[in-house]
């Protein structure tokens, strides 16, 4: 199995434990918690935190940290729901290389008529644009709608 916990079967996928968990729901409140401040909070050792936060990395449990704005944030940034259809069993390398580009926020499996859903946030109209033809040049991906979310209600 690869790290992302698709491929060869011959690995088995890292499953987190309670203490992982812990750590994680603590992270996506702040992301950026230092090391003490998290081993305080769960009432483990420093190292213990370290060791844990390298496994999770490792092994792809966590992709990485980010940071999380307010949506009115930037008036200017355009936000999208993209549905995609993945040519035959090409799915494993199309949703690698959607996990590679910063403007797909979200990234789902689906059932219906697509196959995956992408929320899209990018800077201006102009990134917009190239953000929808890097995914429709993704070898696998045979067709493509997308939604511009105009206003929340």
């Amino acid at each position: 199995m690869s790290r992302t916990g698709v491929g060869d079967s011959a690995v088995a996928k890292y499953t987190p434990d309670d203490l992982d968990r812990r750590i994680i729901a603590h992270l996506r409140a702040d992301g950026r918690a230092s090391l003490s401040k998290l081993s305080d909070a769960l009432g483990v050792a420093r190292g213990t935190v370290q060791n844990r936060l390298d496994r999770l990395l490792e092994t792809g449990t966590l992709l990485g940290f980010t940071v999380r704005v307010r949506e009115d944030y930037d008036v200017n940034t355009v936000h999208a729901v993209m549905m995609i259809e993945v040519v035959g069993k090409s799915t494993t390398q199309v949703v690698r290389r959607l996990r590679g580009m910063p403007e797909i926020y979200t990234l789902h499996t689906t059932n219906g008529n697509w196959d995956l859903v992408a929320n899209i946030r990018a800077a201006n109209l102009s990134e917009f644009d190239r953000i929808l033809r890097e995914v429709r040049m993704i070898d696998g991906v045979a067709n493509s709608e997308t939604s511009l979310l105009l206003s929340s209600v």
